[in-house]
């Protein structure tokens, strides 16, 4: 019996070390490098194999390393391994090339949408991190570069040496699940007028009064305004209400617009009093598109393209200069070197803008309104002339320029809460996140601005610019702001958008009429830093994008090239019943009440009484569901259902008894709004 089970397990060994060996000599290596990179997306840059977002040799922590996928955060790439996969190694980190600056990644795989490894925050400096992932079974893997926490400035990421140990195939398929072709949803506005943008508008005393009558239709067209009160007047050629109201009030209007076609009139509430921005800003901002390359004419153009294009006629008004239209400390561009500050301590522009009251004028004369950038310290993030010490100046000359809206950007403020060294701005850098974190220490330069803008005798809309630090939406408006940041700088990438998004229901309670939480600029068009390129968001994602920050009551600011506005982007930027949503006068901010695997139900109650509904599709797979649980949705009784993006009813439905069919493409969004069906 003994030498029986000796010969019995000597078989044994024997068929375990055969299968080993089989298993060993099928086994395959699959380098990342080898797979199609190009579906892979990043906030800078292109995909790049065996080389850096630079185009250099992988080098991590002074080792370099030959093989390997080079991007930027935020990163994406999907690899289909239909369980042939074993195991995927590598060496992670950030690349050298960005001595000098601070960036900071995570890395993370996930596997069937579960996450199975990530190497927690890494930094500049930090020796690569060993992979190792068991994928057995696995059928799709996504390699994810996230931001490390401190914007995704300079994350050149690297992952070196990576590789898959696969069950004897050669080769994996990458691909992007969300579809590439663009589709345009929003219907041609008619010929007849048509009035829209904001139902209430909110003005200081005293301070100058300018709303633009946004309205579609054939021109020429005669507007009107009945029940202005003292001190207003409209243009009736142009649809520009301006004047000044000394005392504090409500008042009812009602709009006209008049054409061949036809005739509109919509309700107007002005309101007169303390507070502005009533509902969230919309307008454009230079930075996503120009950077550094910002100038006057420039700004003119972007203006121009406002009016040309009729986004205007929409409820788009904001023209806001972002950084370098100061002079800059280092620059090598002769157009950037000057004095910072003239002999009195006024701030100067740079050569680009010669005449800043000038410029203000030319924007206003089109019935748009112009906003500024700056920061609270002695630097702008990107190194031009910041505010440090000047506030009081700052805030006189913005409002005699005439700007109507002022961002103000941490910046290099963490260099300087404890006092400038030796009252020199050149040993403090321009980027410092330092006491950020300490509610005092965060809430003290903005407060100082914020009163001293207060103090002019013009409505400057106050956008705080700290990426949310020290929940800034639980006391921004304490410091007069009027919106502010809760996130950091979003890219026109899914992990960026949809990041962002899935972290805004914390200060949803916050938003109201005058204070708007701010999830970043919208990145769709053409954009890049000065880059200049075609969003990487896919379609679905664009509609998702727009849905979701116009569901969020969020300031709505295009970060695209004026000039290059193609006929999907005006689509996403000119359906009135989408931009109503964000412009609802009662100033709710959805969040998200539902969640079914991937999909997520967002809802923002409306001042009509009805519901905005986003149902958005976070997953890479279809959802294709019938629906029947409105009662965690808060809505019952029977509805009018409408597609806000079709502009049509496409259902009546009883939420007690009928169900209601959902096919959500990936990445994508059914927007709908839930009207109550009056009872006679």
């Amino acid at each position: 019996m003994g030498n029986d089970y000796k010969m019995y397990k000597a078989i044994a060994l024997f068929f375990t070390c055969y299968i080993i060996a089989i298993s060993s000599a099928l086994a395959q290596t699959v380098w990342l490098d080898e797979l199609d990179l190009s579906t892979a997306t990043q906030g800078y840059g292109v995909p790049a194999s065996n080389k850096t977002v630079d185009g250099k040799v992988f080098t991590i922590a002074g080792k370099t390393y030959d093989r390997g996928f080079g991007t930027h955060a935020e990163s994406s790439l999907t690899i289909l391994l239909e369980g042939k996969a074993i195991e995927f190694t590598a060496k992670v980190g950030m690349d050298d090339e960005v001595i000098g600056h601070q960036p900071a990644s995570e890395f993370v795989v996930y596997g069937d949408g579960k996450k199975l490894w990530s190497s927690g925050v890494m930094r500049l400096g930090d020796e690569a991190r060993a992979c190792s992932v068991p994928l057995n079974g696995v059928k799709k893997v996504e390699l994810v570069v996230t931001d490390g926490g401190n914007g995704n400035y300079y994350d050149h990421a690297d992952w070196a040496d990576a590789k898959f140990k696969t069950d004897g195939v050669s080769t994996f398929k990458t691909y992007n699940p969300v579809s590439s072709e663009p589709y345009i949803l929003t219907p041609p506005a008619p010929a007849e007028p048509r009035i829209n943008g904001a139902r209430v508008f909110g003005v200081r005393p005293n301070s100058p009064f300018e709303f633009r009558v946004p309205a579609t239709g054939d021109r020429p067209m005669i507007f009107s305004a009945t029940g202005l009160p003292a001190g207003l007047e409209i243009d009736p050629k142009s649809g520009v209400i301006t004047g000044k109201l000394c005392e504090p009030g409500t008042f009812k209007v009602t709009l006209g617009a008049e054409n061949a076609k036809g005739k509109d009139v919509k309700k107007l509430r002005i309101e007169c009093g303390n507070k502005i921005a009533l509902t969230p800003p919309m307008g454009w901002n230079s930075w996503n598109c120009f950077a550094g390359e910002v100038s006057a004419e420039k700004i003119k153009r972007a203006a121009d393209a406002m009016v040309k294009s009729g986004l205007v006629n929409h409820g788009w008004t904001y023209i806001n200069i972002d950084d370098f239209w100061q002079n800059n400390r280092d620059s090598k561009d002769p157009s950037l070197r000057g004095d910072l500050r003239d002999k009195d301590g006024n701030i100067v522009p740079n050569a680009r803008f010669d005449d800043m009251k000038a410029l203000a004028d030319y924007v206003h004369s089109l019935g748009l309104k112009i906003g500024l950038y700056s920061s609270p310290g002695p630097w702008s993030c990107g190194g031009c002339a910041g505010t440090y010490g000047y506030e009081q100046q700052d805030a006189e000359i913005y409002a005699k320029w005439g700007f109507d809206y002022l961002k103000y950007d941490w910046c290099s403020y963490g260099g300087v809460i404890d006092g400038m060294q030796d009252n020199d701005p050149y040993k403090v850098s321009s980027l410092s996140y330092k006491g950020g974190e300490d509610l005092e220490t965060a809430k003290k330069p903005f407060e100082i601005m914020g009163d001293y803008l207060a103090e002019q005798p013009r409505d400057i809309v106050y956008s705080l610019c700290q990426y949310g630090m020290s929940d800034v939406w639980k006391w921004g408006g304490s410091v007069q702001g009027n919106c502010w940041r809760t996130t950091n700088d979003i890219t026109d990438t899914w992990s960026s958008m949809s990041g962002i998004a899935l972290s805004q229901d914390k200060a949803a309670p916050y938003a109201k009429p005058g204070n708007w939480n701010d999830p970043d600029m919208l990145v769709i068009g053409t954009v890049g830093w000065g880059n200049s390129h075609p969003s990487k968001l896919k379609p679905d994602e664009q509609y998702m994008h727009m849905s979701l920050w116009s569901l969020f009551a969020a300031p709505l600011l295009i970060g695209c090239d004026m000039e290059k506005l193609d006929d999907f982007t005006l689509n996403l930027l000119t359906n009135d019943e989408v931009i109503a949503v964000n412009q609802d006068p009662l100033g709710k901010q959805a969040t998200c009440l539902q969640t079914i695997g991937d999909l997520r139900i967002y809802v923002k109650d409306l001042e009509d009484g009805s519901y905005a509904v986003g149902f958005c599709n976070f997953g890479l797979d279809i959802v294709d569901i019938s629906y029947k649980d409105f009662e965690k949705l808060g809505i019952s009784g029977r509805q009018t259902v409408r597609d806000l993006w079709r502009q049509k009813d496409i259902a009546g439905i009883d939420t007690q008894s009928d169900s209601f069919t959902l096919k959500v493409p990936v990445h994508g969004v059914l927007l709908y709004k839930f009207t109550p069906v009056n009872e006679m």
